[in-house]
């Protein structure tokens, strides 16, 4: 894991950017990701007949339009020649034409091969382009051994409802894939759902003689094995077995479900013809005409391995994809079961009637306040501390700040308020020059644009009653929840931060401390190093480091803090890129404690592993179900598909109401989550996989400043002095 940058919070001055604006690179990378993504599984529902299938079959017609001789005549087609009649042709006696329909399939064409190359047989493959290009080992190997392969068209639709471009489509995408998987084209062709000579009709007729202008052989069949049916093995014998010594060009399978019916009548049925004087060849050499195979060289050969080898790639990603969905879907109820029953617990133990964490504590905190270039919202979170009912000094550390946030506190005159300068370097440096100047033993920490209601800080150091807590997380709430994407932010901070919080309290891993809202131990502190500068996550990478020392970190619900979210894409998007990132790199910084003893083994085999998968691995793997839920709506199951994320989102919404029946939230913010979820948790997958980019490519990533607007005060807390009129303008950073 990459180093952070130096922490610096001052940026210098941008030039003025000229010509077209390029898409970020945050934004483009995920954005080719999704498109790589979202064109396997189109490829994967092409060669699977899921797109462009078409599974019509045209009833019966009349033959009026059919010449005599092909209804009179043998099964094989020729109408190759322009302006003249089409002629057909039969079988020589003792000669018979083994074919199979609708393969490759992986299990039953190796045994079928398997049977004609144990009885020295060849037969004649009608293949189709979504099997071919899925199997094109399978295609090569009939070639090798001496079998003809024919088109079976490319997805297997009758052909009579098609255009004749639709008719031209699946022809080239039939010959494509012979290309990519054996090098070789071929003049035959089958018709799917085609029978005897004498079946063909007023529908299939003009299709065969535009086949035929394209240069192919139609073969029909005029003994067909009915193994489609499974009717026995002792029937398939039978019906497959010409008469008389006759010719003919019998009609078998190798796809399209269980064959092994077919393999079995295949191991009998080829000695005992043989037997009889018959030979089984292919169909050019049992009419004594040249190959049906020609050789493939140049662009269409490298064509045609470039389709099988994409093929191959899709076949394999969304293999991955949906194993992956599977593993995601049982993480997601997984991760929800156990924040509600866990939740459910942790409420339970901290509710019930004289619950405490040991002996009342009654002692004085010092609260840092560190703040970089926060006018606008240090009055009000300065008075809100002042409100406090419980005995405190603040001290407000000023990163360096250029617009005058340490003369607004010492302008205000409030005792046991102090205000420390120094120049800028950082969070982290700000909360360690804060500690050194803390008067008391318990430090409560919080950001320059959060308040406090007055019980904040007496419920929040109340664990430390346990001599072995060494840090305690408050509720940290949203605040301007007003827009659409603060209210999504206050169903995320309800829901997915502080019903985590209760349930890695239980299990005694939890991994942050919310810089909004949180208290240490100073000798916790003071044992691991104070706030490290290794990260860009020094809230999380601290509490990592108090578990691994052997100290307990808890939750304490009650303890509220009300802080401004980002009120614009931009903003949320730095505040939670620096948040993955950090996270990432905590995880790797703290990744021995995997394999070491005692307390930080115990935090490593259970802690990291859980956060790991649940804060990095889940939700960069949670838009699989988006992809699908998209893929399914257009190609798939519509209903199943629907059903299923209706079934995701409602166990979704009854923890999210849980998490705000346990947190007294009014319900009236869950009506925006079916949109939240369709919507705000793209821009966090986005967000993770952007960090797990960086992370990978030794990126760096620095401290950005967000634009505050000082508008959240808290519930029952000392309003703020009037604003004036420059801090009314609520914009967005552009």
């Amino acid at each position: 894991m990459t180093s952070p940058a130096p922490r610096g919070r001052h940026n210098p001055r941008k030039k003025k950017r000229t010509g077209p604006r390029r898409m970020p690179m945050r934004f483009l990378l995920p954005s080719l990701l999704l498109v790589a993504l979202l064109a396997m599984l189109m490829l994967r529902g092409y060669v699977h007949s899921e797109i462009l299938a078409d599974h019509r079959v045209q009833p019966p017609a009349s033959t009026s339009q059919v010449p005599d001789e092909v209804l009179d005549g043998g099964p094989v087609i020729d109408a190759r020649t322009p302006g003249e009649a089409a002629t057909t042709l039969r079988i020589p006696d003792h000669k018979i034409v083994l074919t199979f329909d609708d393969g490759p399939d992986p299990v039953w064409t190796p045994k079928v091969l398997d049977k004609l190359k144990e009885h020295d047989a060849h037969g004649v493959f009608f293949v189709t382009g979504t099997m071919a290009s899925r199997y094109p080992e399978l295609v090569k190997r009939m070639v090798d051994e001496g079998h003809e392969v024919g088109l079976h068209t490319f997805n297997h639709p009758d052909l009579s409802y098609q255009s004749t471009s639709r008719i031209d489509w699946e022809l080239s995408q039939n010959q494509l894939v012979l290309a990519g998987a054996a090098g070789i084209r071929s003049s035959l062709f089958r018709p799917p759902y085609s029978s005897f000579a004498d079946a063909m009709d007023n529908k299939s007729w003009p299709v065969t003689q535009y086949i035929g202008s394209r240069g192919y052989l139609t073969v029909v069949n005029n003994t067909d094995s009915e193994d489609w049916k499974r009717p026995g093995v002792r029937a398939i014998i039978d019906r497959a077995t010409p008469r008389h010594g006759k010719g003919a060009v019998i009609l078998m399978h190798d796809s399209g479900g269980d064959r092994s019916q077919t393999v079995r009548a295949l191991d009998k049925f080829l000695p005992k013809m043989q037997d009889k004087g018959y030979e089984f060849t292919s169909l050019t050499a049992a009419l004594g005409a040249p190959s049906a195979h020609t050789q493939v060289t140049g662009v269409e050969l490298w064509k045609g391995k470039a389709f099988i080898f994409a093929v191959g790639i899709s076949e394999h990603v969304t293999g991955v994809l949906v194993v992956g969905l599977a593993v995601i879907g049982a993480l997601v109820i997984t991760r929800f079961g156990l924040m509600l029953l866990l939740s459910f617990l942790h409420a339970r133990r901290v509710r019930r009637k004289g619950f405490r964490w040991g002996d009342p504590f009654t002692r004085p905190v010092s609260v840092l306040v560190p703040a970089y270039n926060e006018r606008r919202c240090i009055e009000s979170t300065v008075r809100s501390l002042v409100a406090s009912d419980y005995p405190i000094e603040v001290v407000v550390i000023d990163d360096g700040s250029t617009d005058g946030t340490a003369d607004v506190v010492e302008a205000m005159g409030i005792p046991n308020v102090r205000v420390v300068r120094q120049r800028n370097g950082g969070k982290p440096a700000a909360l360690n020059n804060g500690i050194a100047h803390a008067r008391y033993d318990i430090v409560v920490m919080m950001d320059g644009d959060t308040v406090f209601e007055p019980s904040t800080v007496r419920e929040l150091v109340q664990p430390f009653g346990d001599p072995r807590v060494g840090a305690v997380a408050g509720n940290a709430k949203v605040g301007n929840r007003d827009s659409m994407i603060g209210a999504w932010q206050h169903i995320e901070y309800v829901m997915g931060f502080n019903l985590d919080r209760r349930m890695y309290d239980i299990l005694g891993c939890m991994p942050t401390i919310p810089g909004a809202v949180g208290a240490f131990r100073r000798e916790a502190l003071d044992r691991v190093g104070g706030m490290s500068e290794d990260t860009l996550a020094e809230d999380t990478d601290v509490t990592m480091a108090l578990h691994r020392d052997g100290w307990r970190v808890v939750y304490a619900e009650t303890a509220r803090a009300w802080t401004e979210a980002p009120e614009s894409v931009q903003q949320l998007w730095s505040q939670r890129y620096r948040w993955s990132y950090g996270t990432m790199q905590a995880i790797w910084k703290h990744r021995r404690a995997v394999v070491e003893r005692g307390p930080s083994g115990r935090f490593g085999r259970v802690g990291l592993p859980f956060v790991s998968l649940f804060m990095v691995v889940a939700p960069l793997l949670a838009p699989l179900i988006d992809v699908f839920l998209l893929y399914g709506l257009v190609f798939g199951p519509t209903g199943k598909t629907v059903t299923a994320w209706f079934g995701v989102l409602l166990i979704q919404a009854v923890c999210a109401a849980y998490a705000f029946r346990l947190d007294r939230e009014r319900m009236t913010h869950l009506i925006s989550l079916p949109l939240q979820q369709v919507l705000y948790r793209q821009l966090m997958y986005m967000v993770l996989l952007q960090s797990w980019i960086t992370a990978l490519t030794g990126g760096r990533l620095r401290w950005q400043k967000l634009r505050r607007t000082g508008v959240v005060e808290a519930p029952g807390g000392a309003p703020a002095r009037r604003k004036d009129a420059s801090q009314k303008d609520r914009r967005p950073v552009a």
